[in-house]
């Protein structure tokens, strides 16, 4: 079997775990030409990898027309998830897109008809799907652990962790903390618990601290375009209820800036017959013999960041060339959060509850 010949668009901080991701599988698919608006920045990249000059390119709808191209990794900013995942199901190639699907769930949806329409794979880089924390738990669950989850709390709050760039632009990002540390704990609560249908939402956000540019920043991650001056019109922190149609409910709170002791990102979740935290590794909550019992696995429980992008990665090329594999993190899972992250906003916006169709 020929390896995939892989295009990624959007050559900024994230697609380097997905380079690695690729690098750790050369024998079944290859990085074969890179898009960025920044040429110098896919140029850089290129000279990396051994990537010549004539499969570089600035426009993605340029790149798609490769025809030795398999499939597009898109790594872009948010707003251009839609256009360039359309551009390149319509040009006959397989996609990832990374999380959020896309700024919006109108969006979002095209993004699945495209890829209906011309029957090619879409993935969306749900990468905490992947993780050794949800293997363990999707595991237990199964064997009746929990019994039935009724509720999770979720958090992923920085005390000053804006990213800046892009990641404060509205514009750019369709949003602050919600839509891109929020996406991750709400999606894998919502996969741990059965991809169950949501009905309603109830939400609010802030706009108190902003970037806090005052407060000098120590350590953190940072976007490849940050810089001394630039827009922060997002929210910095935002408080959800997301009701589901079984009765199950998630609480989640997400933020970039919040006073508080440190980052956390913590997530709970109570079932009639046991419960789990996750704090880093997962702890959980049981009886036996009529006493309340607390455990913790012998086995790696952490979420492990390279391997967990690297398995991502891997079923992307397996759903492409295994017949018969199922995809995890389907377009549909996608539009589904994209409809709950929407109904938060305008929750938000109104003051009242929102009702999902």
């Amino acid at each position: 079997m020929e390896k995939l010949k892989i295009g990624i668009v959007g050559n900024g901080g994230i697609s380097g775990c997905h380079v690695t991701g690729y690098q750790a599988i050369p024998d079944r698919a290859e990085i074969y030409a890179l898009c960025d608006i920044n040429r110098d920045r896919a140029m850089a990249l290129a000279s990396r990898l051994g990537i010549p000059a004539e499969r570089v390119f600035t426009d993605v709808h340029e790149m798609v027309k490769l025809k030795e191209l398999d499939a597009v990794d898109v790594c872009t900013w948010n707003n251009g998830h839609a256009e360039c995942t359309i551009a390149a199901l319509n040009a006959g190639k397989h996609v990832l897109c990374e999380k959020p699907m896309a700024i919006n769930a109108k969006q979002a949806k095209e993004m699945q008809d495209a890829a209906e329409k011309n029957g090619k794979h879409l993935q969306i880089g749900f990468v905490r799907r992947f993780g050794n924390d949800m293997e363990v738990l999707k595991n237990i669950e199964k064997d009746g652990f929990f019994g039935d989850i009724y509720y999770a709390k979720v958090n992923y709050t920085r005390r000053n962790g804006c990213p800046g760039g892009w990641f404060s632009d509205s514009s750019r990002s369709g949003g602050g903390p919600l839509i891109d540390l929020g996406v991750h704990v709400i999606d894998f609560s919502r996969y741990l618990m059965g991809n169950h249908k949501p009905v309603s939402v109830y939400g609010i956000t802030f706009d108190k601290l902003k970037n806090r540019p005052d407060i000098r920043k120590a350590g953190g991650y940072f976007s490849s375009d940050a810089s001394s001056s630039e827009i922060y019109d997002v929210e910095d922190l935002a408080v959800g209820l997301i009701r589901f149609d079984n009765g199950s409910v998630i609480s989640i709170d997400a933020a970039f800036s919040l006073n508080q002791a440190g980052d956390k990102g913590d997530m709970e979740f109570f079932g009639t017959k046991g419960g789990a935290k996750i704090t880093g590794t997962v702890d959980l909550f049981s009886s036996m013999s009529g006493y309340m019992t607390n455990t913790q696995l012998a086995y790696p429980t952490a979420f492990d960041f390279v391997g967990s992008f690297n398995a991502e990665i891997k079923h992307f090329v397996d759903c492409i060339t295994v017949p018969g594999t199922k995809c995890i993190a389907p377009a549909e899972d996608g539009v589904v959060l994209m409809k709950i992250l929407d109904g938060l906003y305008e929750s938000s916006r109104t003051g009242h509850e929102v009702i999902l169709d």
